[in-house]
């Protein structure tokens, strides 16, 4: 199917994607971070009902923060590429988010259908059906919509 480059309704749509996919789950974060519990039991185990500090800050608070400047690299994939290393830096940029979503999707779901790491982690059955229905599919979509904003960057114009 043949896209017209200069059509201002699908220019940047990737990157909106994945500036949403980012705040989207930052909010997420910040609402375990500031006390809430819903889904938070089932990808965090014990850490979720002991919460220490180390975890709300790093775990919780930090990759909110983390997920903001990921929502700030998609809205700047979603515009105009500025010819230059600017652009190129942008773009770099996306491509990693990409592969490390996309690794993290992928090995945490391999180990745990594989059961590669046995009794070395305590995972219940409730943590496994969750992280392999919910939480692994969300991180391959969030990868799969920043390389596909990183490949869509270019300059427009």
């Amino acid at each position: 199917m043949y896209e017209d480059p200069h059509d201002k309704t699908t220019l940047g749509l990737w990157g909106r994607m994945a500036c949403a996919w980012a705040v989207a789950f930052a909010v997420l974060h910040f609402y375990w971070a500031m006390g809430g519990s819903w889904g938070l039991g089932v990808s965090a185990g014990p850490l979720a009902e002991e919460r220490p500090g180390w975890f709300v800050v790093v775990g919780l608070w930090g990759v909110g923060l983390l997920c903001l400047v990921g929502g700030v690299l998609g809205w700047l994939l979603a515009r105009p590429r500025p010819r230059g290393p600017a652009g190129r830096v942008v773009k770099a940029l996306g491509w990693c988010a990409c592969a490390v979503l996309l690794i993290r999707g992928i090995a945490v779901e391999v180990l745990l259908l594989t059961d590669a790491a046995g009794s070395e982690i305590d995972v219940s059955p409730e943590q496994r059906l969750w992280t392999l229905l919910l939480w692994n599919p969300w991180f391959l979509v969030g990868g799969l919509v920043f390389g596909l904003a990183a490949r869509r960057y270019r300059t427009h114009g």
